[in-house]
């Protein structure tokens, strides 16, 4: 008998041991606040994700504590003895500075003939995928008729055209086809059969439009033109103005009539007008049948008419000419963003000829 009430005093004192070792690592019972608390918390801070689960009694926390990082739940919980996993979820700073996503375009020129140069040219265009095409005037040889224009520019861009009407296709659900005149465009009725086939902005013979961080100014440098073509001109001076109430990172000028060049054509002096002065970032034209790139004023300026028509050859060589090419037929491949614009120009069979970028 002594023996065995030993025995079960040990047990008793054993079980009695056991259960302070477990009252010290667990320690007592905690109670969270009854009062809902808001704790601001940076969403780039450490995020945290705790599973618990207990040997006898699962604890869940309320909606308020599982669906808000930092609040409180509205009543207490009591966590006894419990085995506990986390899982933690670091989401990094997001320091990563806004960039304006950047745009693609086409540029061509004196294309419209309707023939197999322009189409080679075409489908190596429309090859890029550019977000819309910019013209540098001549669409539509011999004479900007009505009976030719869908043929030498429906025919290979129609899918880029607002509200178009011809016999090739369906046309864009917006308008992602931006020519300006030139001089045979303006050769039938005053440029009518233009004026039908394109819906273009403002007064259509000289408009801006802004796609992302370019806003382009499409002039008329044709002797023609109602509001005159000298610098001192309405549409000159519509034309500063636009430019000084501009905000875009680029502000890129386009015509038909070369202001500089080296080609057949040569220079039109009447539209040398003050463009870098202005605010013009580049100055784009067609005309001459080539392509030519030329420093003017501290920016580039681009011959590029070899969209279709015959090619020309270069005369004079200007002292402003920095790249000529006339071995084939081509577009400009454009690329912008907030920070840097390039101006590419391809061969119809996809070779890279001439690539120039400006920085901000």
């Amino acid at each position: 008998m002594n023996h065995s009430h030993a025995q079960s005093r040990f047990r008793r004192l054993f079980l009695l041991f056991a259960l302070l070792i477990l009252g010290v690592a667990c320690g007592p019972l905690t109670t969270l606040p009854a009062t809902p608390t808001s704790i601001a918390i940076d969403q780039t801070a450490l995020q945290s994700i705790v599973t618990l689960s207990a040997s006898s009694t699962a604890f869940q926390a309320s909606p308020t504590a599982t669906n808000e990082i930092g609040t409180a739940p509205s009543q207490p919980v009591l966590f006894p003895t419990a085995t506990f996993t986390a899982t933690s979820a670091i989401v990094p700073p997001t320091n990563t500075p806004t960039v304006v996503t950047a745009i693609s375009f086409a540029v061509i020129g004196d294309y419209g003939g309707g023939g197999s140069p322009e189409r080679d040219v075409a489908e190596m265009v429309k090859s890029w995928q550019p977000d819309f095409i910019v013209t540098l005037g001549d669409n539509n040889y011999p004479d900007g008729a009505a009976s030719t224009i869908d043929q030498n520019v429906g025919q290979f861009f129609h899918d880029y055209i607002a509200d178009y009407q011809g016999k090739y296709g369906s046309g864009s659900e917006q308008q992602r086809f931006f020519p300006v005149l030139g001089n045979h465009d303006w050769n039938t009725k005053q440029a009518k059969p233009y004026f039908n086939y394109f819906s273009l902005p403002g007064n259509e013979r000289y408009y801006d439009f802004t796609w992302g961080p370019v806003q382009f100014f499409m002039l008329d440098a044709d002797s023609r033109e109602p509001d005159g073509v000298s610098r001192i001109s309405t549409q000159a001076q519509w034309l500063q103005q636009s430019l000084a109430e501009s905000s875009s990172p680029w502000k890129l000028v386009l015509m038909h009539q070369a202001p500089y060049s080296s080609g057949l054509h040569g220079s039109t002096d009447w539209m040398r007008w003050p463009f870098q002065e202005w605010g013009a970032s580049a100055v784009l034209a067609g005309h001459d049948h080539t392509y030519e790139r030329l420093q003017v004023d501290g920016i580039p300026y681009f011959v590029n008419g070899v969209g279709g028509g015959a090619i020309y050859h270069f005369t004079e060589i200007l002292p402003e000419s920095q790249f000529r090419y006339n071995a084939d037929y081509g577009a400009m491949h454009v690329t912008a963003d907030d920070r840097q614009i390039t101006f590419e120009f391809y061969s119809r069979s996809g070779e890279l000829i001439d690539s120039y970028q400006v920085q901000k």
